[in-house]
Parts: C-alpha cells; sequence; structure tokens
C-alpha cells in the first residue's frame, strides 16, 4: 500500500496480474478434414502487406543482411536488416538483395527514432526497401510517438511502418494511433535477452499477444521474442499474432552474418543480442546498460532447412484444428492450460530417467 500526496491510499491499477508462457499451454486437437497439406495455405496479411509465410527475420546484426533478406523473399517471408552501420552500409544490403537475381521484392529495414532516422528512412526508401521498422526495446514512448508522427506527414502511406516492441494493449492500441501499420509484441522474452532480469520489466510474450490481440485498431500483430519452436509459432499465431518474427531460430544458418568457426570439432556461429556489451562496444564503442547476451549457436546450414521445416509444422497444426488458413486458425484454436508435468511429457522423453 502506498499513499497519495494527499495521504489517500491507493492500489496500483494491477498489482498482481497472472501471465502464461508458451510452455503453459497447448492447443486443443480438434476434428478435420483435411486430407493434405496441399489444402493449407500458411499466408498472412499485415495490414495490406502480404507474405505467403508469416515468418520475419529480427533486425539483429548476427541474424539479417543482405543474404537473408533475399533468403526470406525466395520463401515468402521478410527480412530487415539491422540498423548498426551507418546509412550508406544499410542500403548497400538492400541493394545487394535488389539488384542481383533472383531480385527480393519485399524488404525491410530498422531504423531510431531519433538522429538520423528521417535522412535514412528516406535513402532507404529510395534503395527499395518496402518495409522500415522502428526498432527500440521500448516502444511505448514518446520519441516513437513523434517519429511515427513525422514519418507519415513526410511519407504518408507509401511505406509500410513497422512499430515496436511493447507489451501491453494500451501500448499498441496507441503505437497504432500514431501511424504503425503493423507492431512488434514482447519484451524481454528473446534467448539472449536480459531487460526482465536487469531491470524487473516484461511480460510473457505468450500473454502479451492475447492482450494486445484484443485491440480493435488495424495494426497487424507481431509476435517477437521468447519462441524457440514451430509450436511456440503455431501458438503465437493462435492467440492472435498475424506473424512471428524469429532470432535464434534463423541465427547459425548460412545466410546469417558471420563466420562459421569450432568449438571441440563442432561447428558455431556468433548470435547476440544488440544490447549486449559485445554488441554495443563494437557498434557505439561503449555500453549504455547491458540487457543482452552473446552466445555460440550450433550451426544449422541453410536457412530454407528451417523455413521449410517452420512451413511444414504450420500446416500440421492447422490440420490439428481442423482449419485451412491462418485466420480460421485465430478464430477456431482453443488453448488447455497444462502443469509443468504436463510440459515434460510434451517432450520427448525416452530417455530420461
Amino acid at each position: 500500500m502506498y499513499h497519495t500526496e494527499k495521504g489517500e491510499e491507493k492500489l496500483a491499477d494491477y498489482l498482481i496480474t497472472s501471465s502464461l508462457s508458451f510452455d503453459d499451454v497447448l492447443l486443443e486437437p480438434k476434428y478435420s478434414t483435411i486430407e493434405s497439406r496441399k489444402e493449407i495455405d500458411v499466408a498472412t496479411d499485415l495490414n495490406g502487406l502480404k507474405l505467403s509465410l508469416p515468418i520475419i527475420s529480427s533486425p539483429m546484426d548476427t541474424v539479417t543482411e543482405t543474404e537473408m533478406l533475399r533468403a526470406m523473399d525466395s520463401h515468402g517471408g521478410l527480412g530487415i536488416v539491422h540498423r548498426y552501420n551507418d546509412i550508406s552500409g544499410q542500403q548497400s544490403m538492400i541493394n545487394g538483395a535488389k539488384r542481383r537475381p533472383p531480385v527480393a521484392i519485399n524488404t525491410g529495414a530498422a531504423i531510431g527514432v531519433s538522429g538520423d532516422y528521417l535522412e535514412r528512412a528516406e535513402r532507404l526508401m529510395n534503395a527499395g526497401v518496402t518495409v522500415l521498422c522502428l526498432d527500440i526495446a521500448h516502444g511505448h514512448h514518446v520519441l516513437m510517438k513523434n517519429a511515427l508522427k513525422a514519418l507519415r506527414k513526410e511519407f504518408g502511406k507509401t511505406v509500410h511502418l513497422m512499430a515496436g516492441n511493447v507489451a501491453t494493449l494500451r501500448a499498441f492500441n496507441d503505437l497504432s494511433d500514431w501511424g504503425a501499420d503493423s507492431i512488434r509484441v514482447g519484451i524481454g522474452g528473446g534467448s539472449i535477452c536480459s531487460t526482465r532480469i536487469m531491470t524487473g520489466h516484461g511480460i510473457p510474450t505468450f500473454q502479451s499477444i492475447l492482450n494486445c490481440a484484443r485491440s480493435d485498431r488495424d495494426a497487424a500483430l507481431v509476435a517477437d521474442g521468447g519462441i524457440r519452436t514451430c509450436g511456440d509459432i503455431a501458438k503465437a499465431i493462435a492467440a492472435g499474432a498475424d506473424a512471428v518474427m524469429l532470432g535464434s531460430m534463423l541465427s547459425g544458418t548460412d545466410e546469417s552474418p558471420g563466420e562459421i568457426y569450432r568449438v571441440d570439432g563442432m561447428p558455431f556461429k556468433t548470435y547476440r543480442g544488440m544490447a549486449s556489451k559485445e554488441a554495443q562496444i563494437q557498434w557505439r564503442g561503449h555500453v549504455s546498460s547491458e540487457e543482452g547476451v552473446a552466445f555460440r549457436s550450433p550451426y544449422k546450414g541453410p536457412v530454407s532447412d528451417t523455413l521449410d521445416l517452420i512451413k511444414k509444422s504450420l500446416q500440421s497444426s492447422f490440420s490439428y484444428s481442423g482449419v485451412k488458413n491462418l485466420r480460421e486458425f485465430q478464430y477456431n484454436s482453443l488453448f488447455t492450460k497444462i502443469t509443468q508435468s504436463g510440459m515434460a511429457e510434451s517432450k520427448p522423453h525416452i530417455l530420461q530417467k
């Protein structure tokens, strides 16, 4: 209990709330008449941006540069190049995807919300990007508000504006009202993110999706963070996400930036959070607030293997729910809450003692 300046006792609006994570739920199987995956369409529409695969690669320097852009587009998804370089460097990534066949149609690029963001946006649009991603850790912020309004005033509806990240319904509605076409939902859930540990702030991503999916605004919902498996992707979409942004699941692939190195004979590539000590020193020259870590990601081979697996798993998930497309999946799915024992039973456990 705390007191206002007038001495009145006041409880916080939500002193304690209960939240669910991906591991707390499973989807209930339903009667199905689907006989083949060929009957199922996993395409999505992000407020006018159409993708045949509802997967977006994260704007991180160990996930998305030119080759990931090309691969994501060729598989029907969307790549978003990171913003941790100068404008010319970011332009060159876009040019590499646009000028060398097969030419990428849908390409995205991250920008900030202060400094050179307007100039960067204009030059990236001139290079051919179809999506600008306003990329900050805490998107429910006055700088995001100002940037979205400035970009809309400058460029109108000529470019898709993705913004984030947020974790609450109010934040989702505000970003939509400020001009965002799609909104990244999830704070602190990424596998290399330590925001919740370092700041104490965040909401489990699955719960954030459920909360934000209640919005009556037009903005599309992009789930971002805490998604580790194909099953998590299905749960995110069933909960209301129109697409899913991935980092760790796409890391360690041929198309992710960085060199392959070996530890005890095993191949790895580096995967790191952009708020990690290593990333900040490289791009800023100093550490402001450390909210991420660096990690050795096992080498996975071509990203096409991962994307094909995701597509097939989604099609199977839709079939288990008896639906043929993403919108039906969102409207007809039912979740059941499980215990830790239920999650343990859900994993392969023949070798466990």
